[in-house]
């Protein structure tokens, strides 16, 4: 595929560097000539220099021959013109945008063909928001990923001592829970996958991911780790576009303190949050997170655009006593050192996050989600199965009979409004949405063209 990416930020080097691993054909654009310097050096990929929105600079890119445009400049308005500039002037068929500010996300109806012609629209605060509220709905996750509009959800979990089966055989969990239907996609054990069948024996400190109907979700948790308690009070450390959006989405079900240095900032806060505390200071402050009860919090968040201050913020309040830690982290070395040391309870990845919304929507073989997972190295992922046995790989044959890469698990299919766990007799029908488990992500294309439906089929 012949992609665009414009803005070579931490979010365009990131879904560059996906994109170009995966033999797509990349162009780069960005004003700052360095910077694409260095990124040309590492990847292969093509890259212009330039305003990301003037049509001699896309031009210059190869915006006639493009079959997408993935705006993602710092620039809400940018984005939003080279996307209306590639419509009009040059045709391309798939354009993606990032636009952040309230301000036009609130108007969905502005965002057409007649309007303003951006296919599909990416905010990453609302993503990073929406991620963070699910860690909150379910303590003790570590990662939370909805599928089939939430009918099923895939967990991962640490097990810990003292769960009724750490110690047990995976097929020990139907035993324990006759009623319940679920299934491991994946363990990874001391950082190494591993693809569970039956007879493998979970041990404590493994990184379990599992997947169930939304409705069985808390039972499943309960025999891999204690639950943890309800989540009831809740600080969050920054009050911009994600602390503010998190706020708003929290405080009707949860007591929230929010802290934030920028004086004009919380002045909009104080008017718009009417169930949230709303405090003027420096979340470093010892002295005034001791005097708001942070020892007495069950979750702290750090949301800032600084990685040092959050992370500054996050030891802090861990040594006084919070419960759950959880702070946003742009910078992969950082988070593996956190998470390594056990300063932090979970890593946020906005580039992951937003990069996992995009890969969406530039997979063919009709996968509608895709989730990086373990740092980008891992995918799951929802694809739909089209088509009748004579031309489709996958529809009329069991999960048995699946020629699927090394490494590749499918964990469940969605049929409808039902949610069924992948045992080896399930026949696939047109129209399913399997969810698989990639451990090595760079197997997708294998599985890519599995979704694929032969000419016949049209």
């Amino acid at each position: 595929m012949n992609i665009i990416i414009l803005g070579a930020g931490q979010v365009g080097a990131n879904v560059a560097e996906t994109l170009a691993s995966e033999a797509n054909d990349i162009t780069l654009v960005d004003i700052n000539a360095e910077l694409l310097h260095d990124l040309s050096d590492r990847l292969d990929i093509q890259t212009v220099v330039g305003h990301a929105s003037h049509p001699d600079v896309l031009k210059k890119a190869g915006i006639s021959d493009a079959d997408m445009l993935l705006a993602v400049t710092n620039s809400d308005e940018t984005n939003i013109v080279a996307c209306q500039i590639a419509h009009s002037m040059f045709h391309t068929p798939t354009k993606i945008a990032r636009v952040r500010s309230d301000e036009y996300l609130k108007y969905e109806e502005l965002f057409n063909n007649n309007v303003l012609p951006i296919d599909v629209l990416i905010s990453p605060e609302q993503l990073v928001a929406k991620h963070i509220q699910r860690l909150i709905e379910y303590p003790g996750a570590f990662q939370v990923l909805d599928f089939a509009g939430g009918r099923a959800r895939m967990l991962g979990v640490k097990a810990y001592y003292g769960g009724p089966l750490v110690g047990h055989e995976i097929a020990d969990l139907k035993k324990h829970m006759p009623g319940v239907d679920s299934r491991v996609a994946a363990i990874f054990r001391r950082g190494k996958g591993i693809v569970p069948d039956g007879h493998q024996v979970i041990e404590a400190d493994d990184e379990v991911f599992f997947i169930a109907a939304k409705k069985d979700i808390r039972a499943v948790m309960a025999e891999l780790r204690t639950l943890d308690k309800p989540i009831k009070r809740i600080m969050l450390a920054g009050g911009g576009n994600i602390g503010k959006r998190l706020a708003k989405a929290l405080d009707k079900k949860y007591n929230v303190k929010i802290i934030d240095r920028n004086l004009k900032r919380i002045e909009e806060m104080s008017r718009d949050l009417s169930n949230t505390i709303v405090l003027h200071g420096d979340a470093a402050d010892e002295d005034l997170l001791l005097e708001e009860n942070v020892d007495q919090m069950d979750v702290f968040c750090a949301l800032t655009n600084d990685d040092e201050a959050n992370i500054l913020s996050s030891m802090l309040v861990k040594r006084l006593g919070t419960r759950k830690v959880m702070s946003i982290i742009n910078r992969h070395a950082y988070i593996d050192l956190m998470e390594s040391e056990g300063t932090i309870d979970v890593a946020i990845s906005p580039q992951q996050i937003t990069i996992s919304a995009l890969l969406a929507h530039v997979r063919r073989g009709d996968v509608v989600a895709v989730h990086s997972l373990r740092g980008g190295a891992a995918e799951a992922i929802e694809a739909i199965a089209h088509g009748d046995s004579a031309n489709h790989k996958v529809v009329g044959k069991t999960v048995e009979q699946l020629d699927l890469p090394t490494g590749t698990t499918v964990g469940a299919i969605i049929r409808g409004d039902e949610v069924l766990m992948a045992h080896h007799d399930i026949v696939i029908e047109n129209e399913d949405h399997l969810i698989l488990f990639l451990l090595d992500k760079s197997k997708f294309h294998a599985v890519e063209k599995l979704f694929q439906v032969g000419v016949s089929f049209f």
